[in-house]
């Protein structure tokens, strides 16, 4: 059984730091054997609800929680704004400055409700500037100022200048591998061009997103690709560019394709509706596969921040034994987390231009 003042302690500093970080991981050992003394002397206590912290920290919030200290917490308020359901009126506020019928109900993660005259309580329409939205916001800048000062050096560059080095040749080999390598070959010398810029800004979009998403303090930390809404519209977007500027051929291959007449007229077109029905499960697989591999190593990498605390229940011995096999496992985890941020915005990226490069197969072509 754990003190109340250790899950109090966990919750607070959970909020400030990404699924159990390096530096979660050290204050909670640093402050361990006080909890500990605390338990001894007080006896009994409140259980760990592991799943409660892990959603906590997986859902969106309204304002950016840095640090808690003596019961005080350092955090940054986000503009709330609320259509009010009622009234039809706007309301522009914080978290600490919220009218009186709204309210942040616990059972839909915090999520901004309204009670209405007669009682009822129901979801207003909500526009506010969320931590997701202040997280893409802050990779938006990090990729203009990349980027313009990558555009700055090549435009002060003449033909006598050596190959560009340092910070400059780093993000031309990223963007010559993945416009070469990845995009140029799945879509096809022809068609690529169009589709370049796009493809680029998904895949750094999505990488500076994780790992800005790994840093332990602000203006890290925030699980924008584990959230589902984010990888959404990605796929979405690349929905938009495989059926809206796609071929003849592509849809001649959807609803007339070269198979026996039996299999796409009669009696039932059967292929013409697998192709249709393939039309949105690919950017569904996109928008899934995204989102659970990052949910899910945040996920993990907290649980395992966690079980620190729960190995003491069963003496010092067992838990000194679990806490050494959760830090091993924890590095583990974060040194993993680095490489599937690459990972994921590789496999996102190459998947939309296979679909796109797809969705302009040439006539006759093998």
């Amino acid at each position: 059984m754990l003190t109340s003042t250790m899950k109090t302690c966990l919750l607070k500093a959970q909020r400030c730091l990404p699924a159990g970080k390096a530096l979660l991981m050290a204050f909670l050992l640093m402050y361990l054997p006080m909890q500990l003394s605390a338990q001894e002397e007080q006896g009994g206590g409140e259980e760990l609800d592991i799943p409660e912290i892990v959603l906590e920290h997986l859902s969106d919030a309204y304002e950016w929680h840095i640090a808690s200290y003596q019961g005080k917490h350092l955090s940054i308020p986000l503009p709330i704004i609320v259509r009010s359901s009622a009234d039809g009126s706007w309301h522009f506020c914080t978290a600490h400055s919220l009218p009186g019928q709204f309210f942040f109900n616990p059972e839909a993660h915090g999520k901004i409700y309204e009670k209405m005259p007669d009682g009822t309580t129901v979801r207003p329409l909500d526009l506010s500037f969320t931590k997701a939205v202040a997280q893409i916001w802050i990779v938006v800048i990090i990729l203009i100022v990349v980027f313009l000062s990558c555009a700055r050096w090549y435009k002060k560059r003449d033909e006598k200048s050596p190959a560009p080095k340092g910070f400059v040749g780093m993000m031309e080999m990223f963007v010559m591998m993945i416009h070469d390598d990845l995009i140029k070959s799945s879509i096809g010398e022809k068609h690529y061009k169009p589709y370049a810029p796009y493809l680029l800004t998904v895949f750094f979009f999505i990488f500076t997103t994780n790992m800005v998403g790994l840093l332990p303090i602000f203006p890290g930390g925030g699980n924008v690709t584990g959230n589902i809404n984010i990888t959404f519209f990605l796929a979405l977007c690349t929905m938009i560019a495989i059926n809206v500027f796609a071929n003849k051929e592509y849809w001649k291959e959807i609803f007339w394709p070269e198979v026996p007449l039996f299999l796409k007229a009669y009696p039932v077109p059967i292929m013409p509706v697998i192709e249709l029905f393939g039309v949105f499960t690919k950017p569904f697989a996109l928008m899934i596969r995204l989102f659970a591999n990052m949910m899910a190593g945040h996920a993990v990498i907290l649980s395992f921040t966690c079980v620190i605390f729960l190995g003491w229940t069963m003496g010092v011995g067992f838990g000194l034994g679990l806490n050494a096999f959760s830090i091993i496992m924890l590095l583990f985890m974060n040194l993993l987390e680095v490489l599937v941020a690459f990972v994921q915005a590789y496999v996102f990226t190459m998947l939309s231009a296979v679909f796109i490069g797809l969705a302009h197969k040439d006539h006759h072509e093998e």
